[in-house]
């Protein structure tokens, strides 16, 4: 029988945990919003677009937009694809990790982008068969945080929730894997290294970081390296 703090899937964010994209979807609101004479800097982005859900809405109400959140929305989102196609960086150590780690643990990815945009990033990164489940927008109802993205890459992989552990870099994505009743493993990225990952098991500063070794001292309940 398997002890309570048993380990048997791992969770990956995509942007900003796997794949070096959040810059790409700042530049893509930037194309759109340079329509309506608006501009968003870098700093700004990920105050109001990465640390907390909403960033359409507030750009909206923000600049005077003369069209909806949605419809901003899609219009980023046609600017991002043409981003995506022409490349997508890996997040240092991410390759290495997928593959350290899939030797004794089942591997998922749950993301609020939609599935287009998944086998696009996917497709440079090089990592698909290294996955044993991708989880992308349009299967679950509510994005993060709340906690339907990972509830549902538990459901596809076959694993309980507690078995599962979340890596992610922003408090969003740990808000969500708390709420799922997972442990979560921040591995912030420089776009959210200052945010509040309260609640996280452990905090990282890279890939790197997340090894067999530290992955078992979760499972031992091992003190050392939580976030404050």
């Amino acid at each position: 029988m398997a002890s309570p703090g048993a380990i048997r899937a791992l969770l990956f964010d995509l942007d900003g945990t796997l794949a070096d994209t959040e810059r790409l979807q700042w530049q893509a609101y930037g194309r759109v919003l340079a329509r309506f004479g608006a501009t968003v800097d870098l700093d700004t982005y990920r105050r109001r677009f990465i640390a907390v859900a909403g960033g359409a809405e507030w750009a909206c109400e923000a600049f005077r937009l003369p069209l909806d959140a949605a419809a901003l929305r899609a219009l980023k989102a046609v600017e991002y694809r043409h981003l995506l196609l022409a490349g997508v960086a890996p997040m240092p150590g991410a390759r290495e990790a997928l593959a350290r780690l899939r030797p004794r643990w089942r591997l998922g990815v749950a993301t609020n982008s939609v599935r287009d945009e998944v086998a696009i990033v996917l497709g440079h990164l090089g990592v698909a068969a290294l996955l044993d489940a991708v989880v992308a927008r349009e299967d679950y109802r509510d994005a993060k945080p709340a906690p339907d993205a990972w509830l549902a890459a538990a459901r596809a992989l076959g694993v309980e929730p507690a078995a599962c552990v979340v890596i992610e870099d922003t408090p969003r994505g740990l808000a969500a894997g708390l709420a799922a009743g997972m442990r979560v493993i921040a591995v912030p990225s420089e776009l959210t290294a200052d945010q509040d990952f309260t609640g996280a098991v452990r905090h990282l500063p890279h890939l790197d970081a997340l090894t067999a070794a530290l992955l078992d001292a979760v499972a031992a309940g091992a003190s050392g390296g939580a976030a404050p």
